[in-house]
């Protein structure tokens, strides 16, 4: 019985440092979480099916941004924009995939863009730019999230 008291004193006194312990709070705990994430990066980038298979980050990046600029190239390269305009060599895209899968295109001009009828050449941007293979959407910790860039699309490859 000895044994028990002494073991049940030694078990209060061990016990104690448990109950001193204070515990952040749930909004403490999410503040320092979204503090301590980047918003910056994504942790996956977009990709499509034939990127999919490459192993490593940035050459799986460097695939999408290649794949998706050859192909946008492609629909565009059949188009009368090069006759229309043929000063306009290279067009800035900005691209957004959203969470979904859903892409969407819009060309960039400069401010002092008078000499083009960016209504005209939206249109037909907008025209051709469709039927996409499908693309998986950029990863953030686990949920698909929207990304945005811009692709310098050239129109005269000579």
């Amino acid at each position: 019985m000895k044994h028990y008291s002494l073991f049940l004193v030694f078990l209060l006194f061990a016990s104690c440092q448990y109950f001193e312990k204070q515990v952040p709070s749930e909004k403490e705990l999410l503040q320092k979480e979204l503090k301590s994430i980047n918003w910056k990066e994504v942790d996956e980038y977009p990709s499509f099916v034939d990127c999919d298979k490459i192993e490593d980050k940035a050459s799986r990046q460097q695939c999408f941004f290649e794949y998706l600029t050859q192909l946008i190239q492609e629909k565009l390269s059949t188009d009368t924009l090069s006759i229309l305009y043929p000063e306009l060599d290279t067009i800035e895209v900005r691209v957004t995939i959203f969470p979904n899968s859903k892409m969407q295109f819009e060309p960039l001009f400069p401010k002092d863009s008078v000499a083009y009828d960016t209504v005209k050449i939206d249109s037909i941007l907008h025209a051709r730019l469709v039927n996409f293979p499908t693309v998986h959407p950029a990863i953030k910790r686990g949920i698909p999230v929207k990304t945005q860039f811009i692709l310098p699309v050239i129109l005269k490859v000579e």
